[in-house]
């Protein structure tokens, strides 16, 4: 048995793995079950009902059956627009992951900056508020390239993306004009920092990228302090759980690369 602090991160995906890291750097004694709705990937070909109803759905699967203190959103997409039902019908704790928007405004000098996002949070009106709330006096660029967290999932199990396509999916946010330019971009997606490291070496110019994951974490750590945690519970290794697509062999072809983020064991967990 065990009463430390149990964290469970969900994504559509492997991005919320950038989160997890973070989770893992600023709570190292909780446990941390990453729960990948890879079956749905991406959330943004979901209307907007189903995907609250989706991660409605997969949340009331995990909640009774890992018990954990607090839970982590870690997609924009979702947490855009399905954070109100969470809280609404879960007693637990919710952290989310939104556009960093207000760092973003508070950073920039030329006032000029970018949020690079997938389709589905660049149109929501979460985002749109942030930016009347937060960037009033800047020049925002919107990017959305529509194949870009697939790309992330792509490097990371080892396939191959070309310098090409990423400075493509890039060079919209890259504005220059009237003596300013952009200097400052956000990663709109749990996925994109995946990338980062590529990023930084094919832009044009520098730029400050802001990564909410470290935000995240010190909410969550915060959270943790004030909320009454569940007391003791049959212990947990750090874990992979992934939902079943199909793909028998997805956890055996990333299993090294999932070692490097503090995984020892995954498994398939069927829900439809």
């Amino acid at each position: 048995m065990t009463s430390k602090p149990r964290l469970l991160v969900f994504d559509s995906g492997l991005g919320g793995l950038t989160v997890h890291k973070a989770l893992s750097d600023t709570l190292p004694q909780a446990e941390t079950i990453y729960v990948a709705d890879d079956a749905a990937f991406p959330y943004g070909d979901l209307a907007d009902q189903a995907l609250i109803e989706r991660v409605c759905a997969v949340m009331g699967h995990l909640i009774p059956a890992f018990q954990p203190d607090l839970a982590v959103i870690a997609c924009n997409t979702a947490s855009t627009l399905v954070l109100p039902d969470l809280r609404s019908r879960f007693d637990l704790p919710f952290v989310g992951t939104v556009p960093a928007i207000k760092p973003a405004a508070e950073a920039s000098l030329s006032r000029r900056i970018a949020i690079l996002a997938t389709p589905a949070t660049v149109k929501r009106d979460y985002t749109q508020g942030l930016i009347r709330a937060f960037a009033g006096d800047c020049d925002v660029i919107l990017h959305a390239p529509a194949q870009l967290a697939m790309r992330a999932e792509q490097v990371f199990e080892g396939g191959f993306v070309s310098d090409h396509d990423l400075r493509a999916d890039l060079a919209p946010c890259f504005v220059e004009a009237d003596g300013r330019r952009t200097d400052t971009v956000v990663l709109g997606c749990t996925h994109y920092p995946l990338l980062l490291e590529r990023f930084r070496a094919l832009a044009p110019w520098s730029v400050n990228w802001i990564d909410p994951a470290p935000a995240i974490a010190r909410r969550a750590e915060a959270l943790l302090a004030s909320h009454q945690r569940l007391g003791e519970r049959a212990a947990m290794p750090h874990s992979h759980f992934f939902i079943n697509t199909g793909a028998d062999d997805l956890y055996s072809r990333m299993r090294s690369p999932l070692a490097a983020y503090g995984f020892t064991m995954g498994q398939l967990w069927p829900i439809r």
